[in-house]
């Protein structure tokens, strides 16, 4: 136990309440067990840890067991007030409020008491609930990028973890089953639970009471998402996630639920074999990648960016672009210069209408990859580009690597080549001087206003989930 923890804080406050119910004064207890008052007082207070001598000749004094003096729980209500109160005070969130400290004494009814400590959970509660605004959201979210682009966009440990539960649900080879993620789940003591009233603001709901993990009923073709899901939920339980303290911690959980489903789906070991002979024979392809294991375009390209730099030694980059030109979510090792704002941020910022990324909406045949050599100011770079559709806009993925490497890939025989040089406005975003003196001035666009650019995160416990809807079909679901 240290000095001023909550364990010493309960001891303090055991040993007051039976010095109290013997009517025993500081100095009398003292006396009896060799010390001075004043030091037993800081026993009492929790700022001082006692020896075991001590504590026997304690439990001696004030007749009473030594497992009862040395039991965690409260010796009463007023004293769990009394503890919670000093816990709330000693928070981050109470010291930035520059108050004073309020010390419990006789004169402070119980009442009182209850009515302050509620406060402070009220405090916290709302605390909890807006835990970032939206600047500080795109800084974490760049830390969160910057990191990875530091670790390769590898993280080892979670490799190793998914290595051990794959092979632990019996799988052996191939893509995994919806029978052995749930193999994954019960080992962990939970069932997987297919219901269609999952609340909107959800994925998937876990009932650590009862064991039970809620998800939809249907996902996309090949159930690649109910067994990403799943085993993101999964992921939650073995990784020991708490409740995340900001969002920063909130994005790095999603990210590590993320990395571990994939892992899952599409094993290191599996994978960079793979991987491995698809470089050798010189036809390195996401969309060959994604077959051999059931997943999507996207898992299969993100999952390359966690393989490639480490296990086939070489750099690249991964896009994912609206139909409008945002980009939407990108990573890169390679150099190439993705857009930013004056913070770091690339969500948002338009990708060149020059690289593969948007040149590929122009094509006929969606239905396999575009590629293309693209020469920017910092060097020329091959990129495969895949696009799709969800039920609210068209989008493009793309997987690219500087031109030294593009010999490894499908597709390196391309003669479809651009030219880009942005960020300056030149290249793309500034429209042919001719035009422009035709039409500046004449024409009035109804812009199409982006709702978001002014909607403050959505709050709660976890940002965008509403908790009272969790708590009442968690309520409508639960064992009787």
């Amino acid at each position: 136990m240290k000095a001023g923890s909550p364990d010493l804080a309960t001891l303090g406050q055991r040993i007051r309440h039976f010095r109290g119910e013997r009517s025993l004064t500081l100095d009398q207890l003292g006396e009896a067990v060799g010390m001075a008052g004043s030091q037993l007082s800081l026993i009492e207070n929790g700022k001082r840890e006692p020896k075991l001598s001590t504590l026997d000749a304690l439990a001696v004094a004030l007749t009473v067991d030594l497992a009862d003096l040395l039991a965690r729980e409260a010796p009463s209500r007023r004293a769990e007030l009394e503890l919670e109160l000093g816990r709330a005070q000693s928070s981050p969130l109470y010291a930035s409020l520059g108050l004073p400290a309020i010390r419990p004494g006789r004169g402070i009814t119980d009442e009182s008491l209850e009515a302050i400590v509620g406060l402070h959970h009220e405090l916290q509660r709302r605390a909890s609930e807006a835990i970032a605004t939206p600047e500080e959201a795109r800084r974490a979210n760049t830390e969160l990028r910057e990191l990875m682009r530091e670790r390769d966009n590898s993280l080892p440990e979670l490799e190793q973890l998914a290595e051990e539960q794959v092979r632990a649900s019996g799988h052996r080879s191939g893509a995994l089953t919806h029978r052995e993620v749930s193999v994954m789940a019960e080992r962990l003591g939970f069932q997987l639970i297919y219901v269609d009233d999952l609340p909107d603001s959800t994925r998937s709901i876990t009932d650590i009471a009862n064991g039970r993990i809620y998800l939809p009923p249907a996902s996309i073709p090949g159930g690649h998402g109910l067994r990403s899901m799943a085993l993101q939920a999964v992921a939650h339980r073995l990784l020991g996630h708490e409740r995340p303290a900001s969002y920063a911690e909130f994005l790095w959980q999603r990210l590590e639920i993320n990395y571990f489903a994939a892992a899952c789906l599409m094993p290191r070991e599996a994978s960079v074999a793979f991987l491995q002979s698809a470089k050798k024979e010189k036809r390195l392809a996401i969309e060959d990648f994604r077959d051999a294991f059931g997943v999507t375009h996207e898992a299969a390209a993100l999952r390359f960016t966690n393989l490639a730099t480490t296990h086939l030694d070489m750099t690249l980059h991964f896009l994912r672009v609206a139909g409008d030109g945002a980009l939407l979510k990108g990573y890169e090792n390679d150099g190439l210069p993705l857009p930013t704002d004056v913070t770091g941020s690339i969500e948002g910022q338009w990708v060149c209408k020059k690289w593969s990324a948007r040149t590929a909406f122009l094509h006929t045949n969606r239905t396999t990859e575009n590629y293309q050599y693209t020469d920017t100011p910092a060097g020329t770079f091959w990129c495969a580009t895949q696009t799709g559709r969800t039920d609210a806009a068209e989008f493009s993925i793309s997987v690219g690597v500087p031109f030294s490497q593009a010999k490894w890939f499908r597709g390196r025989e391309t003669k479809h080549r651009a030219v880009s040089t942005c960020p300056d406005e030149s290249c793309c975003r500034r429209a042919p001087s001719e035009l422009a003196e035709r039409w500046a001035g004449r024409a009035w666009p109804s812009a199409r206003l982006h709702a978001h650019v002014l909607s403050p995160l959505p709050s709660g416990t976890f940002p965008g989930v509403d908790d009272s809807s969790v708590y009442q079909f968690l309520e409508a679901h639960a064992v009787q």
